[in-house]
């Protein structure tokens, strides 16, 4: 696989030469075409004549998400990168909610894979309280990832203030590298609000948990954990074994084994669809019930959904991921 990055202006004036050159992925960050419709529009259709199979890591601005874009990425094989934060105004952090979660239906509906780009501690006036919020409030959104570009170094450390101090920092570090792990490497995104309704505590409250269950286990960003090339399969046993602890934490264990069929289906499905290769899950559940909108609802899938060992394989096909039960 070869990874490259270009500008839409190099991406248009040399897409036909792509294929030729074994480039399978490429990744935007021209950040003065995110809000420019025309460039984008054309940028897309570029790609999906010369290069359909060609993965597009796509920069752009909620201003542009309406259903005409959407329907313009029928076809492309692409992610929406995203910026999260809130604008400065008289002092204040603003953040339109009403705005965010509005594209984000736009695009969920649509079945566009997206992720957020999020920060803490830069902007004046952000606290450590907001972060929390910003990022619960984009985990309600069912972002594919969820990006913090401090945690790769693109971003000087933030300053203390008054109203985020440097624990404050440190402990905003902790949660995103947290969130990294378990939501974004740990491919989360098809039943983490599920799994965490039972529970009742916020994505950050249980992220936070999390850095800490990863210092005690040697894997938090302080120890540091190599997240470039640590396997899905080892991440899922985290979150398997942290979900476990939570679950008997909250006296909800007899839910427990819903989660963990939920967790290791998902996730074989997200390596086949990655490898190829076919892998076989063991469940307490019928995989058919798993994959359905019952599993939802955990504590009423438990209570009413009956048991049924299944053994099941999972495999590619060219027409994507299928499973049969043995």
């Amino acid at each position: 696989m070869k990874e490259v990055s270009f500008s839409a202006a190099s991406i248009i004036s040399s897409i036909e030469e792509f294929s030729q050159q074994n480039i399978t992925e490429l990744y935007l960050h021209d950040k003065n075409c995110i809000e420019d419709r025309q460039m984008l529009e054309k940028l897309i259709g570029k790609v999906k004549s010369c290069c359909p199979d060609l993965f597009l890591s796509l920069p752009v601005s909620p201003k542009v998400i309406d259903h005409g874009f959407v329907k313009l990425l029928d076809g492309a094989y692409c992610s929406l990168e995203i910026d999260l934060c809130p604008v400065s105004k008289n002092g204040k952090l603003l953040f339109d909610k009403k705005m965010y979660s509005s594209k984000a239906k736009i695009l969920n509906d649509a079945g566009i894979v997206f992720g957020f780009n999020m920060d803490f501690g830069l902007m004046k006036g952000d606290t450590f309280k907001l972060f929390r919020d910003r990022l619960d409030f984009a985990l309600s959104l069912y972002p594919n990832h969820v990006d913090f570009a401090q945690l790769e170094g693109e971003y000087s450390a933030p300053k203390p203030t008054g109203v985020f101090s440097s624990k404050d920092i440190d402990f905003a570090r902790g949660i995103a590298f947290a969130c990294k792990v378990f939501y974004t490497l740990g491919r989360a995104v098809p039943w983490f609000n599920p799994v965490l309704n039972p529970l009742k505590i916020s994505p950050s409250t249980f992220l936070a948990d999390f850095e800490e269950w990863q210092q005690c286990n040697n894997c938090s960003f302080e120890s540091g954990f190599d997240t470039e090339n640590v396997l899905h399969s080892e991440v899922e046993k985290m979150q398997i074994r942290f979900l476990e602890q939570k679950y008997e934490e909250k006296n909800k264990g007899q839910f427990f084994g819903v989660v963990s069929d939920l967790v290791r289906l998902n996730g074989a499905f997200s390596r086949v669809s990655e490898s190829g290769e076919s892998e076989v899950v063991e469940t307490s559940y019928n995989p058919d019930d798993l994959l359905s909108p019952y599993s939802l609802n955990i504590s009423s899938f438990a209570d009413n959904v009956t048991q049924e060992f299944s053994s099941t394989r999972i495999f590619a096909t060219e027409y994507g991921i299928d499973y049969k039960i043995l």
